[in-house]
């Protein structure tokens, strides 16, 4: 696990974009080059095949090639009968939608107008060029797919402005967005500064003339200056919540990990958060490499929740989300995560946030489910289900929030539509104690997609949709999908390369 992909593991992937099939939803975990995707499970080889088959049928009877059936809405329905058929009943779908434009194309746009609010998203600034991550483009376009030169992929523009304000506002239908970032022990390899994502954000609004997109500041306890960025934050940048990475760096164990309940560093800091109003705090936990306690040995403990539970009670005006819901090593065997689920009803990490306000009483700490849901909802749907119940239970339905991570996999839009579909076995609701999720524009679904997140960054629902449906993007959305604007389904990063 080093800098995004070492030489050797790049000889273990393949380009995303060539390597993977263009189905609505992907077929295997890809990763964005912070660590080594796993192969394609033979699982997951069934489900490509038979989205593959559904398409070039249906696609056949519509008149339409295979690619740009899987564009069109009975295609995104065909990837999840696919999807049921081989991994059980987990979505709702019809496999009519598949078959049917017109049924598929009711269903998408009376969903279409739906309040989402993305409190995890990315780009990348115009002069970042560290050459580690801009070779790996390169790499791509020499030795996997030739005419992303051509195509100008080489030079990350998918990952940049442009390409984030298409594949987030026109090429779903996320409503708002909340602009991420990531601290580096290394300034130089931030992403976005505090500065660049509050101009973002200014820009974005002033176009669109609504309230599209939301910014984090970044913090960095422990770091020479950092108290002083935090109160230029609040009085320069004036974000709307703070974001932060217990395990100091997020590719490296880092100089400065530090802990949530760490009376010195952290409790002047919430001091002054609180009577700024800048009162939500949001962390990166879990998600570390699978090797995490020998190749992190010395600051993987920090990934951990349990520093969360003292914290949110010592400062209950502070509210606490806890991004990708702590899910610890993403590249865990999913089938033998969701075995260990089956049979002790716990998930890994996950399960230590869900009891965090039965354990301290508290009513401040909430989960975002980020890569965690994508990653597990591709690799194993009933173990996503099961994350879903798992978080609704312990945390309540009212303090689980929507985050996709993107820009980083490409348009959140399957993601979306795998959480619009979503239920939980009934057979698990009964061993487990769970709830159901219900339909996609129902109380569950409306409160985790934006509802709840609308009520931590002081949205009124109603008012802001409103305003968002009036505003320019709206417009331009209208115009690009009239001329035939559709999702590419691309997929941005690496696979593991085939050995059959």
């Amino acid at each position: 696990m080093g800098n995004w992909l070492s030489e050797r593991e790049q000889r273990l992937v393949a380009g995303a974009e060539a390597a993977s099939a263009a189905t609505p939803i992907p077929t295997q975990i890809v990763s964005n080059g912070e660590y080594l995707p796993p192969p394609q499970s033979a699982t997951q080889k069934r489900v490509e095949a038979r989205i593959v088959e559904l398409a070039d049928a249906n696609a056949r009877r519509l008149g339409l090639s295979r690619r740009q059936f899987m564009r069109t809405s009975c295609g995104m329905a065909a990837a999840f009968v696919a999807m049921n058929e081989i991994y059980g009943n987990v979505f709702q779908v019809s496999p009519a939608e598949a078959r049917e434009p017109e049924l598929a194309q009711a269903r998408a746009q009376g969903l279409a107008g739906q309040f989402i609010f993305d409190v995890q998203t990315h780009f990348v600034r115009d002069d970042f060029d560290h050459k580690e991550l801009l070779g790996l483009a390169e790499f791509a376009s020499q030795h996997w797919n030739p005419k992303m030169k051509d195509e100008g992929v080489a030079s990350l523009a998918r990952y940049k402005f442009q390409n984030y304000v298409k594949e987030i506002f026109y090429d779903s239908d996320t409503s708002l967005a909340l602009l991420s970032g990531a601290p580096f022990d290394d300034p130089t390899w931030w992403f976005l500064s505090n500065e660049q994502m509050a101009q973002a954000r200014t820009l974005i609004n002033g176009f669109a003339g609504s309230r599209r997109l939301l910014a984090h500041s970044l913090i960095t306890p422990g770091q020479p200056g950092w108290m002083d960025e935090v109160d230029k934050a609040i009085t320069v940048h004036k974000p709307d919540s703070w974001k932060g990475y217990t395990i100091g760096d997020p590719l490296n164990p880092s100089k400065f990990p530090w802990r949530l309940d760490d009376e010195k560093l952290m409790y002047p800091f919430y001091d002054k958060a609180v009577k700024s109003g800048i009162n939500t705090i949001c962390i990166h936990k879990g998600l570390l490499p699978a090797d995490y306690q020998t190749s992190w040995p010395e600051a993987w403990e920090y990934a951990t929740v349990k520093d969360v539970g003292k914290a949110a009670k010592d400062w209950p005006k502070m509210n606490f989300i806890m991004y990708h819901a702590a899910l610890r090593p993403i590249m865990e065997k999913p089938d033998a995560t969701l075995a260990e689920f089956e049979k002790t009803g716990r998930i890994n990490w996950v399960t230590d946030l869900a009891e965090i306000p039965s354990k301290h009483g508290v009513k401040n700490v909430y989960g975002e489910i980020g890569t965690a849901f994508a990653s597990l909802a591709v690799s194993s749907p009933r173990l996503a289900a099961a994350f879903m119940g798992t978080l609704i239970k312990g945390l309540g339905a009212d303090h689980v929030v929507w985050g996709t991570d993107s820009l980083w996999y490409g348009s959140p839009q399957w993601q979306i539509e795998a959480m619009r579909r979503l239920e939980i076995p009934e057979d698990l609701q009964k061993k487990h104690g769970f709830k159901p999720l219900g339909a996609a524009d129902g109380p569950v679904k409306k409160a985790i997609f934006a509802g709840n997140s609308s009520r931590l960054y002081g949205l009124r629902p109603k008012i802001a949709q409103h305003g968002i449906t009036t505003d320019k993007i709206a417009a331009i959305k209208a115009e690009y999908l009239a001329a035939g604007g559709a999702r590419t389904n691309a997929r941005y990063g690496y696979v593991a390369r085939t050995t059959a």
